[in-house]
């Protein structure tokens, strides 16, 4: 991914992410049932950081939407939802105590390191789960998730993908990288919205 050094989006670039975010949302609605985009847009114009947040979601392939991770219609989350796990995120382990464990071929970066730099959170298990209830993705790849402390401690990490009609998940050492895996995260937007 290419680094943005500017804190924020020209007006075209802002224009064309908003274009490209509400096709999206319209077209999506089984995933936000009840909200309504001009709502969502009003948050975003507020702070120009989740412009770039979300800039930097769809850079890196994550396809951001609106998904409501929990029951309550207040709390807006641009969640990935690209069918598959995000291109640009792909070959990274899962953080830098596992990158920098590996004695050899190394990847360029790790999964939280990247979430980090995007300034998203990783999915967690519930989440990822969520996200399914509203579509099915990672049918041929997999995606990285928040790992519990006590499973990291011991040097794993999780990751699921949807097979069979139904959500897998399963571990990996925390210095594992694939082809086929990246991850997804979030980032709320609202805590309060009416």
């Amino acid at each position: 991914m290419a680094k943005t050094t500017s804190k924020s989006l020209s007006e075209k670039d802002q224009r064309d992410l908003l274009e490209k975010l509400e096709q999206r949302f319209t077209k999506n609605m089984q995933r936000h049932k009840g909200i309504e985009w001009k709502k969502v847009v009003d948050q975003l114009k507020k702070n120009s950081a989740f412009l770039m947040t979300l800039h930097k979601m769809e850079s890196t392939g994550g396809e951001p939407d609106i998904v409501l991770l929990t029951d309550k219609k207040e709390e807006l989350f641009f969640v990935d939802c690209a069918a598959e796990t995000p291109v640009g995120r792909r070959s990274l382990c899962y953080d830098r105590a596992g990158l920098e464990s590996r004695k050899e071929n190394r990847p360029v970066n790790s999964a939280m390191d990247l979430a980090n730099e995007i300034g998203i959170e990783m999915l967690d298990e519930d989440q990822y789960r969520k996200l399914q209830s509203v579509g099915k993705f990672d049918t041929k790849t997999s995606s990285w998730l928040k790992t519990p402390a006590e499973i990291r401690k011991l040097g794993g990490a999780i990751f699921a993908d949807f097979r069979f009609g139904r959500v897998f998940v399963y571990h990996n050492t925390a210095q594992s990288y694939y082809g086929s895996r990246a991850f997804r995260g979030f980032v709320k937007i609202s805590h309060n919205i009416k």
